[in-house]
């Protein structure tokens, strides 16, 4: 049985907020528990152990979703954040995961209007992943000089679709390869990145590499 994932929104945007409660609330695997307009509201209903998923829009009226969610993971170091913008903040996005307690997810507005994307990445990143909006991971190329410049090209595949929350087999059917291959790249992408530890730590380690030594493009 699928395990119950219950989200917490914070969107200023009535429709906006309205699209995610009804597309999320539609999954028999997940329970929108909160969905508010601004900081005021959250910090009264996100109470430590009331939801696994926080979905944050960045720009609100009454603060910034980034700074809500380091309070609210402060509070209660178990909870998942998600970021929602319609800016690239990956900047902002990269230097908050330093200080958190677990890794953060990123998504813009433009893709949270897909539901298959939307669904999958609130559900990894309660399992602990770090998702990263595939728009902006498709236009990722390495930096010059870095690790992640050093895979081969069928490898960087590999790992773009893990840094947008894809499971080996999902990663496989995209690439038109079986699972064991994925797996088998994934270990030479590790040792590549000089990446230790168990397999959890070790992809939200590599999706960490490609965010860091990755630059991209963003056309609103």
């Amino acid at each position: 049985m699928t395990p119950l994932t219950r989200v917490g929104i914070v969107e200023d945007e009535a429709l906006m907020r309205s699209m995610l409660e009804q597309t999320l609330s539609a999954q028999e695997s997940i329970r929108v528990v909160h969905a508010v307009p601004g900081v005021t509201e959250a910090r009264l209903v996100f109470t430590p152990g009331s939801c696994d998923v926080a979905l944050l829009d960045v720009n609100l009226p009454d603060g910034n979703g980034v700074a809500l969610g380091v309070t609210l993971q402060r509070a209660d170091p178990r909870l998942a954040v998600m970021l929602l913008s319609s800016e690239d903040v990956m900047g902002l996005f990269t230097t908050v995961q330093d200080q958190a307690s677990r890794p953060w997810s990123y998504l813009s507005k433009r893709s949270s209007f897909a539901r298959d994307v939307l669904v999958r990445a609130v559900v990894a990143t309660a399992q602990g992943q770090v998702v990263l909006d595939p728009y902006l991971v498709q236009r990722s190329q390495p930096r010059p000089g870095s690790a992640v410049s050093e895979l081969t090209p069928a490898q960087f595949g590999v790992l773009r679709l893990v840094a947008e929350g894809l499971s080996n087999q999902a990663a496989g059917e995209r690439l038109g390869i079986n699972e064991r291959s994925v797996e088998s790249h994934l270990k030479s992408i590790y040792q590549r990145l000089g990446i230790d530890g168990d397999g959890h730590n070790r992809r939200v380690a590599a999706v960490l590499a490609f965010l860091e030594q990755t630059g991209r493009t963003w056309r609103g």
